[in-house]
C-alpha cells in the first residue's frame, strides 16, 4: 500500500497544475470566512483520535460540503499524512469544498479494529455534524478511501449512516466480501478477522466473515460507488468489485467499477489513474454540489 501511495499521490501532485477549478454558482458565501486549517483536531481521549480540518474561505452552513479521507493500511497501519496528495489535489481542484482528513485507532495487541473504527467514523461524522455552525459548513460527505480506509468508508455508508449524511463513495481497492473464495484459499482470514474483532461487542455466534463485509450491508442506506482494482492484486481480488458491482447494480444504487491491469495500485498506468482522478472529479461535481 506504501508504494501505491508514493505512486498514485505524486501523480495526484503533477496532475494539480494542469486541471482547472470548479467554480460553484448556487447558494450564498460568507465572505468574512478566511480559509482555516486545523490539525490534529481530537474526537476522542486516546493520542490517534484526531483529524485535519481544511475550511475554504466564503463558506456557509449551505454549501460547503465535505470531502472525508480514509487512509489505509490493514486496520494495523497508516496515518492520515499518506492522504495529503488528496488533500493538496481537492483544495486545487475542488476550492469550495471543506475536507477532514482522518486518523482511527489502530489495532494492536490492546485494541480490536471492530468495531471500535467503525465507531471512530462515527464520531468523527457527529462532531462535526454538532459544530455546523460554528465552522459554517453543510455536514453532507463524500467519502474517499483507500483499501482499509475503503472498507471502512463502505460499511459505515451501509450500515452506520443513519442520517444518510453519505452521498457517495470512492473505493480504492478496498475490500468487500471476506467470504471470496480468494481469501479462504490464500489467507487464514478468519482467525485474521477474530483477531481484529471485539467478539464481547457482538452477538454471540456472529458471522464475521460476513458481518465485516460491506457487501452484506448494500441496501437503501447505500450511496453512489466508485469502484477501483488492480487484476493482480495480491491482497484485494478484482471479483470483489465485480461482486459489489452486482449487489450494487441488483439494488439500483448508481456505480462505476474500473478493473486496472496491475496489483493494489502500485503499479497502475498513468491512463489508470488519469481515468481514476477523471471519476472521483465526477462524483465530488455530481453529488457534492
Amino acid at each position: 500500500m506504501k508504494k501505491f501511495q508514493i505512486l498514485f499521490y505524486s501523480f495526484l501532485l503533477l496532475s494539480i497544475s494542469s486541471c482547472s477549478s470548479n467554480d460553484d454558482e448556487g447558494g450564498s458565501e460568507n465572505p468574512s470566512l478566511e480559509a482555516e486549517t486545523r490539525m490534529n483536531v481530537a474526537y476522542g481521549s486516546n493520542p490517534q483520535q484526531v483529524y485535519d480540518l481544511y475550511l475554504p474561505a466564503n463558506r456557509n452552513t449551505s454549501d460547503t460540503k465535505l470531502v472525508f479521507l480514509i487512509h489505509g493500511g490493514g486496520w494495523t497501519g497508516g496515518d492520515k499524512n499518506d492522504m495529503i496528495a488528496f488533500v493538496q489535489y481537492i483544495q486545487a481542484n475542488h476550492p469550495d469544498k471543506a475536507i477532514v482528513n482522518v486518523n482511527y485507532v489502530l489495532a494492536d495487541e490492546t485494541h480490536f479494529a471492530f468495531p471500535n473504527q467503525f465507531n471512530d467514523i462515527q464520531a468523527i461524522v457527529q462532531k462535526l455534524t454538532s459544530e455546523r455552525e460554528e465552522l459554517q459548513i453543510n455536514p453532507t460527505f463524500g467519502m474517499i478511501g483507500t483499501s482499509a480506509g475503503a472498507h471502512l468508508a463502505m460499511m459505515h455508508d451501509s450500515k452506520f449512516d443513519n442520517g444518510n449524511q453519505v452521498v457517495f463513495v470512492a473505493d480504492i481497492v478496498g475490500p468487500t466480501d471476506f467470504n471470496d473464495p480468494f481469501y479462504v484459499d490464500n489467507f487464514p482470514i478468519e482467525e485474521h478477522l477474530n483477531q481484529l474483532v471485539d467478539q464481547n461487542a457482538y452477538p454471540a455466534g456472529t458471522d464475521f466473515l460476513t458481518e465485516l463485509s460491506p457487501i452484506t450491508h448494500v441496501g437503501n442506506m447505500t450511496s453512489p460507488t466508485c469502484m477501483f482494482y488492480g487484476t493482480v492484486d495480491p491482497l484485494v481480488p478484482e471479483e470483489n468489485g465485480e461482486n459489489m458491482k452486482l449487489k450494487l447494480d441488483q439494488n439500483g444504487i448508481q456505480n462505476d467499477l474500473r478493473i486496472y491491469e496491475g496489483s493494489h495500485g502500485n503499479d497502475w498506468s498513468v491512463e489508470a489513474y488519469t481515468e481514476l482522478q477523471t471519476i472521483i472529479d465526477s462524483y465530488i461535481t455530481t453529488y457534492l454540489d
